[in-house]
């Protein structure tokens, strides 16, 4: 059924989000960054006569595509927005919080009841996850790397303050990781594995030298990722281990320069990915700071620009 009202678009670089009213329920739907095409013949097509307003970093790119004028909303603005409506209807309307955002790259906010600053923010993010996943495995889909990666384990990977003392009370927690992927080669070398030579990553050769391209594997992923005894299944829960605890770290120490125990996170890297969210909430509880993740966070902006529009549904 075509229906007049309110859209509220977040035209992000992962992910276009749509808010919308439909009866009394708010209505949220995304699409991938390359359907934006879709995401616009879907608003032509069921709401041809309503207002909508845009946010996001392809806003610009999205309002052109479009056979009417939109109001624009500046991102932050609009987040901030969304985030204050979804904590008062989970019953969390904090006075100060750090808010952030982990899309392509990690935006950190600090948000208060007069008003909200940015903190600064890191380039580890969702576009750390894909890009090094891809490098070290050969696997670009996000859904196969979330699924694959809640299934590896990160003990011979990644270099834990309990490994460094090896069984002596450490000053600080022994579940901290010393060091990401820095126990790859401890690792080896522990079991004769690497000889103290150095390793080739140039090539994997296969018989015959056949069906493969120069520094592939057989099972297709790079030839960087033959390191002995660590799966692929292992290399992606580690590249998930270090986009999330950098993202903790990084908050938690933003909340301590603020005065500010809670972070609430948000962004299209927590879509469909259990295995980050635990780990982000894990690691910020361990760095002393109380986790928040909020459901349906990666709707914020589009939440926002639809807020913008038109009165929201009593929460």
């Amino acid at each position: 059924m075509k229906q007049g009202g309110c859209v509220g678009i977040d035209a992000g670089g992962t992910l276009i989000k749509l808010a919308y009213i439909a009866g009394e329920a708010m209505v949220m739907k995304r699409y991938a960054a390359d359907d934006i095409h879709k995401a616009v013949e879907f608003v032509e097509g069921k709401f041809p006569g309503a207002q909508l307003c845009i946010t996001g970093g392809k806003s610009l790119l999205m309002q052109s595509l479009f056979a009417r004028e939109a109001r624009m909303l500046v991102e932050f603005e609009a987040t901030c927005s969304g985030v204050r409506y979804l904590l008062e209807r989970a019953g969390l309307p904090f006075e100060s919080f750090v808010l952030t955002n982990v899309g392509t790259g990690t935006s950190i906010h600090h948000v208060t009841s007069g008003g909200h600053s940015r903190i600064g923010g890191t380039g580890v993010g969702g576009g750390t996850l894909l890009g090094l996943s891809a490098l070290l495995t050969g696997i670009a889909d996000y859904s196969e790397i979330v699924s694959r990666s809640r299934q590896g384990s990160r003990e011979t990977i990644d270099l834990k303050v309990s490994h460094i003392y090896e069984g002596a009370e450490p000053p600080i927690s022994g579940d901290l990781t010393a060091s990401n992927f820095g126990r790859v080669l401890r690792m080896g070398q522990d079991q004769g594995e690497f000889g103290g030579k150095e390793r080739s990553t140039s090539s994997a050769s296969t018989a015959g030298g056949k069906g493969k391209e120069a520094g592939m594997q057989a099972n297709g992923a790079p030839a960087t990722a033959n390191v002995p005894g660590h799966g692929v299944d292992d290399l992606l829960a580690s590249v998930v281990g270090l986009v999330g605890e950098t993202v903790a770290t990084s908050s938690v120490l933003a909340a301590g320069q603020c005065g500010a125990s809670t972070v609430v996170y948000i962004g299209s890297s927590f879509v469909d990915n259990p295995l980050l969210a635990q780990i982000v909430s894990d690691y910020t509880r361990l760095r002393g700071a109380e986790p928040v993740m909020l459901q349906d966070g990666a709707f914020s902006g589009a939440i926002g620009a639809l807020q913008a529009l038109r009165e929201l549904p009593a929460v």
